[in-house]
């Protein structure tokens, strides 16, 4: 069963359409990416999720079940604009948000306990807020978000503040999150971090979906029959249609399409040119699929 079911959802503000007949499914236990533009939507998509704000229409499903109040135990989330109490010490703040979540005074010490460790700021538990670096702090809010074990987790921006060891740090609780099971909704702008993290990726652009399906599937999809060529040449001159790219240290870059052939064909014309020392497909990243899609559908 999909964790997530969204259907027709629509939300206005005014005469701004911040949601149009969106449909998304997500599936159980993986991460899904949620991508667009500033003020293409996602805030307001994740806001709905959250019971923060209500649709004009359409319908949210949890399992299967119509999304209601009951299910705020069941989500994680860490909101772009971060909220910690800053005259609160970490570990008094903790507690308060894990008991608000419905953990027991015990078993919000131990989890507070586990992760204040796991996270390697245990020596800061009696520090307040305000005395913590903005990536100390944000690994105290994400500790928060994370504290009551939600089997949704969505992730609104969740690298932002990190120094590179830091985010590589939240990365991998990300990924060990997604190997117990969690389904992680991520909203972040870091392509690079799509890249590695997500399963499935949507992209929202002026309220309405404009990309859907698996990683893989959406590459595939952008896919258009070019590859990098490097080689060393023997003198022939290059046929014409191929376009070349950089010319050093006596090796020649180029781009060549396959126009309707195998890869071994097009291999095959280009081995008598020279020495073959690269032949790679270029496969669009998420970042220039992203970019593409911006473009296709902004007026």
């Amino acid at each position: 069963m999909n964790i997530l079911t969204i259907t027709a959802l629509n939300k206005s503000y005014g005469d701004h359409k911040a949601l149009t007949d969106v449909d998304l499914t997500i599936p159980r236990g993986g991460v899904y990416g949620l991508l667009g533009p500033n003020g293409a939507g996602k805030t307001t998509l994740i806001r709905i999720v959250n019971q923060i704000i209500e649709a004009d229409s359409g319908s949210v499903l949890l399992n299967g079940e119509q999304l209601s109040s009951k299910h705020i135990r069941n989500i994680g989330y860490l909101p772009e604009e971060r909220g910690l109490y800053k005259k609160m010490k970490v570990r008094e703040q903790l507690l308060y948000f894990a008991q608000l979540k419905n953990l027991s005074s015990s078993q919000a010490h131990e989890k507070v306990d586990k992760w204040l460790k796991k996270l390697d700021i245990a020596n800061w538990a009696e520090k307040k807020i305000e005395d913590l670096s903005k990536g100390m702090a944000q690994k105290v809010q994400f500790i928060s978000t994370v504290i009551h074990d939600p089997e949704l987790l969505i992730l609104d921006e969740p690298f932002s503040g990190f120094d590179p060891v830091n985010a590589e740090i939240i990365k991998n609780e990300i990924l060990e999150l997604k190997s117990q099971g969690t389904t992680v909704v991520l909203s972040t702008h870091r392509m690079e971090s799509v890249e590695l993290l997500c399963d499935h990726i949507a992209m929202i652009n002026k309220s309405q979906k404009v990309l859907d399906g698996s990683v893989g599937e959406i590459r595939d999809q952008a896919k258009t029959g070019t590859f990098m060529v490097e080689l060393l040449p023997d003198g022939l001159p290059f046929p014409a249609h191929w376009e070349m790219v950089r010319q050093q240290e006596g090796k020649w870059k180029f781009k060549a399409l396959l126009e309707g052939r195998e890869p071994n064909e097009l291999l095959n014309e280009i081995l008598p040119f020279g020495q073959v020392i690269g032949f790679t497909e270029m496969i669009p990243t998420i970042e220039e699929i992203f970019i593409q899609k911006v473009k296709e559908t902004t007026p």
